[in-house]
């Protein structure tokens, strides 16, 4: 092989992996699922369903998911998952992040957990997402409404 042929296909595969948004669709990220997993007298443990939707027709795969939480436009915690998750192609994924915050933080800790009311959420981040083709990060924000189950 000449040369220049080493140098274009060592080009390509470097540019390759960049180009991920080319051919992957941005999965989304919705908050479907927030659930109080401790209550003391200085924090809050939650669990957050987050559904990923893979619109590809292929599988990709999570492999780290960094995230901050806001209900009623306060921010409750953030957060970084380092586990791979596999998500199925055309179908959507729950996946189980633990949030943590303490009462300091929160300027109505018990109205959050008692009132039974929808709030309103914010979730936003960064994916890192891998398919066959490369790896890329994935920036993410969704808002919308939601009750905590106690």
């Amino acid at each position: 092989m000449n040369s220049w042929k080493k140098i274009t296909v060592l080009g390509l595969l470097f540019l390759f992996p960049s180009c991920l948004g080319w051919f992957v669709e941005k999965p989304t990220f919705t908050l479907k699922e927030i659930a109080v997993t401790r209550l003391s007298l200085e924090q809050i443990n939650f669990l957050l369903g987050i559904e990923v939707q893979n619109p590809n027709h292929f599988d990709l795969k999570l492999r780290a998911l960094e995230y901050r939480i806001y209900l009623n436009d306060q921010e409750v915690g953030k957060g970084l998952l380092e586990k791979e998750v596999r998500m199925a192609k055309s179908s959507s994924t729950i996946v189980q992040v633990p949030l943590q915050t303490d009462f300091r933080s929160l300027s109505n800790p018990l109205g959050f957990v008692l009132s039974g009311e929808d709030l309103r959420y914010k979730i936003e981040g960064a994916a890192i997402i891998k398919a066959s083709v490369g790896t890329a990060t994935i920036p993410f924000s969704k808002s919308g409404n939601i009750k905590i189950k106690n």
